[in-house]
């Protein structure tokens, strides 16, 4: 339905001057100006002949509420909310009216007793977001990427979680995760949901969040109510076809008046296994065929710890630090390749065989102080925000390769190299941040940014004559990285009976200099971009909404992406980057229909300009197989989603993902003259979760999930079709204080997928076997007063994301 201006007019016109009835808009807040979302509005009429409920209604996230078609008379408004003292006013009704802000005062009683039912997690549309609402559910006993799993439009597979076949930036309680996507599923594995309140999933994300990255996850977590201590340990075991995998950590909250403090660690020794097979044909018909296994451990340490004070009910200071460890005698890489050499005729020519034994060490401390004020008015606040991280990685590899003739043990011919890379990342940032209702039903937001990264990369090669130890000097160097960027953003918000509208423009301006020491090359380059967004939603009755949204993003090259460094993997394989490359830009459109709020229909496309690929290209007269960090021209994708979460029968919930889309790459040959070429291909994937209660108090449930892959573009290449068919059944125990899971996931072991690069005089066939297929268990349990909520909060920077290795 389209709403022509006239009939908007007449629609405003008619309600403004000639109905008799009358709407009233209010805030709601607690005793310290904070707003409280979701009170319940309860509205009495005072006369001779009603004194029932006449209607209600809840606040919105920003505390407001709206009752509309009220006749003329005196009413009683009574808002209550758990852990605060209700509070009612009475009001004569003969206009449209705003009310006084309605004051909840926290209720200190101890809640020992209270009991909560376990419901099914619901779903909301929101003008810019959708809102998977799991608090008191079941899910609430799992851990966080279990929430993930569960939550519409996301996927968790093949070690990554995606969105609309993205990687999105993770947020909790609007601040960044700035870890790996690695790190982040071991963190989220590794942290117990019960404090979760909902998870956003924000395809197009408004003008607030940082202009860098693609769809936004922003976990939400349920406010502390009162006083007091709370705390759990959790883990979780999996076991591999080869190797076992941890995670155990704990947490624990303590809050008084003034002070809240939150302390999670959490520790992940694991060993992953990898079997790959790869298949090269050079120009001149000769062929190699590779058989490569990786072992690799490690033992990341996570220490999240945050401390706020309230000075009074206006002014509040919090510290949060973030920290990951991943200390060098933890984290070995052994890797053991053999590789046949092929003439024409396909008769085995010779063979070599490499190992490359690696350690690592990594230290990343994240420090952020924020500061906000809130104003009298209910909801408006000014917060500021100053950053500083610390980030310190180092590698080294001992690299062997002997070479063999047919038929033979001894090597006719031995190299030896051995690498020593390190990386240091210093970022300062600073943010302040403006919110003010306008109304009931308008909200303004402000906000500036300015970060500073300085960064120094080191690449020093050694290679062994007779076995004395020499520095390579062409392939050793320096990498100098400065970036400056500031940025800015305006956002506005409204709401009608039946429309909502969010709007809002960021602009941002960045000043890069990258420097290589050892061919004295820099890259000067700076650039102003504008990031527009909208967003409109329009319910068209109780059952029926539809919805449109705008947005543009940008992708900057992470820092090791820019690094012209060829770190050598083995003889004849390196990676490298490329200081020149350009940043990503995006354009997004997406319609979308709901349909009962249960089944969602959306169309989308999205034009990348830019995107930066990993692309993996042969050397037909070298024998080297380079992989090279390049921006290729452009990627266009469209198509069609649709998501379900419904109930089928009373202890039977199903959820359904479904996508059909086209993803088309134009890409340049680099080692054909850079000319213009395309693979483009129609997929499909679908992930159907089948979610079981069982017993009487639904203390046992059970998830049966499915997900399918089929055949997608990426880069310059097509990766085949993946499926894969998990079961898992959790019990909790002693009055929910306790919680067990065991289940397995890919049972047939289907996840695995080939790779295939073939166009001009490129032919590489890669085929991976990782460890899909693992039994798991898991335990969580709560002590002390574990009905409290936490303060828990993570550290917000949106450069850290681009933190990364020199090395893959």
């Amino acid at each position: 339905m389209i709403l022509k201006p006239t009939h908007f007019l007449l629609f405003i016109f008619s309600i403004s001057c000639f109905s008799q009835d009358f709407s009233v808009n209010g805030f709601v807040k607690d005793d310290k100006n904070a707003p409280i979302a979701y009170a319940n509005v309860v509205v009495t009429e005072n006369s001779e002949a009603l004194k029932d409920i006449v209607t209600g209604t809840s606040t919105d996230e920003n505390g407001a509420f709206t009752i509309n078609n009220l006749k003329a008379g005196n009413y009683t408004f009574k808002v209550s909310f758990l852990g605060y003292k209700s509070n009612s006013i009475t009001v004569e009704i003969n206009e449209d009216t705003i009310l006084k802000t309605i004051v909840l005062e926290e209720n200190l009683e101890a809640l020992d007793d209270v009991t909560v039912i376990a419901k099914r997690p619901t779903i909301k549309r929101l003008v810019d977001r959708l809102v998977f609402d799991v608090e008191n559910s079941t899910l609430s006993n799992t851990n966080v990427l279990d929430v993930l799993k569960h939550t519409p439009g996301v996927l968790v597979h093949d070690g990554g979680i995606t969105i609309k076949n993205a990687t999105p930036t993770v947020y909790i309680n609007d601040r960044k995760v700035h870890l790996s996507s690695n790190e982040i599923q071991q963190l989220l594995e590794g942290t117990s949901a019960t404090n979760v309140k909902s998870i956003e999933v924000i395809t197009n994300p408004p003008a607030k969040y940082e202009a860098e990255g693609g769809a936004v996850l922003n976990i939400k977590t349920s406010k502390n109510i009162i006083a007091g201590y709370n705390g759990s340990v959790f883990g979780n075991y999996k076991q591999g076809s080869e190797f076992p995998k941890y995670a155990l950590g704990t947490n624990h909250f303590f809050k008084t008046k003034k002070l809240s403090t939150y302390f999670n660690y959490s520790l992940n020794p694991r060993e992953d296994f990898r079997h790959n097979n790869e298949s090269l044909n050079f120009s001149d018909n000769t062929s190699w065929e590779t058989d490569f296994k990786r072992s690799r451990k490690s033992a990341n340490q996570n220490i999240n710890a945050n401390l706020d004070y309230d000075f009074n009910e206006n002014n509040s200071l919090g510290f949060s630090a973030n920290i990951l460890m991943a200390p060098r005698k933890a984290s070995k890489t052994n890797i053991n390749s053999l590789t046949e050499v092929y003439h024409i005729s396909k008769v085995l020519d010779s063979t070599f065989n490499t190992s490359n034994n690696k350690v690592n060490e990594t230290f990343n401390l994240a420090f952020n102080l924020d500061y906000i004020h809130k104003f009298k008015r209910a909801g408006e606040k000014l917060s500021v925000s100053l950053h500083y991280t610390d980030y310190d990685f180092s590698d080294f590899q001992d690299v062997n390769t002997g070479y063999f003739l047919p038929n033979n043990s001894t090597a006719f011919r031995n190299n030896k190299f051995q690498t020593y890379s390190s990386q240091e990342i210093k970022l300062n940032t600073g943010q302040v941040d403006y919110e003010l209702p306008i109304s009931a039903s308008a909200h303004f937001e402000a906000g500036a940014k300015i970060s500073n990264i300085n960064s120094e990369s080191i690449l020093n090669q050694f290679a062994f004559e007779n076995g004395v130890k020499t520095e390579d000097v062409q392939n050793s160097d320096t990498f100098l990285y400065d970036e400056l960027n500031y940025a800015a953003y305006t956002s506005y918000s409204k709401d009608w009976e039946a429309w909502s509208l969010k709007s809002g423009l960021r602009v941002e301006f960045t000043n890069i200099e990258g420097t290589s020491i050892s061919t004295n090359q820099k890259n000067d380059n700076n650039y102003v971009k504008f990031f527009p967004s909208f967003h409109i939603l329009n319910k068209l009755n109780d059952n029926n909404e539809i919805y449109f949204n705008y947005n543009k993003r940008i992708h900057r090259p992470r820092y090791s992406q820019l690094n012209p460094f060829k770190y050598f993997l083995n003889d004849n394989a390196y990676t490298t980057g490329d200081p020149y490359l350009k940043p990503q830009i995006d354009n997004t459109f997406t319609l979308g229909y709901t349909l009962k709020n249960k089944y969602t229909f959306e169309v989308y496309y999205t034009f990348e300009k830019n995107p930066t690929y990993e692309i993996v290209f042969q050397d037909n007269d070298n024998y080297i197989l380079k992989y090279i960090n390049a921006n290729i021209d452009s990627s266009i994708s469209y198509g069609l989603d649709f998501t379900t979460y419904t109930e089928v029968l009373p202890r039977w919930n199903l959820y359904v993902l479904s996508s059909l889309f086209y993803y088309e790459n134009q890409f340049f040959a680099l080692e054909s003259a850079n000319e213009l070429l395309s693979v483009d291909k129609w997929s499909v994937y679908a992930q159907i979760i089948n979610y079981f209660s069982f017993l009487e108090d639904n203390s046992l449930t059970a998830d049966v999930s499915y997900l399918h892959i089929s055949p997608i573009a990426g880069g310059a290449s097509l990766v085949s079709a993946r499926s894969g068919f998990d079961v898992n059944l959790r019990k909790t125990l002693w009055n929910n204080r306790a919680s067990v899971s065991i289940g397995v996931t890919d049972i047939f072991n289907t996840q695995n997928f080939t790779q295939t690069t073939r166009y001009l005089n490129q032919d590489v066939f890669f085929k991976s076997r990782m460890e899909n297929r693992l039994f798991t268990f898991g335990f969580n349990y709560k002590f002390g007063n574990f009905r409290l909520r936490t303060n828990k909060k993570e550290i917000i920077l949106d450069e850290r994301d681009r933190l990364g290795n020199i090395t893959n």
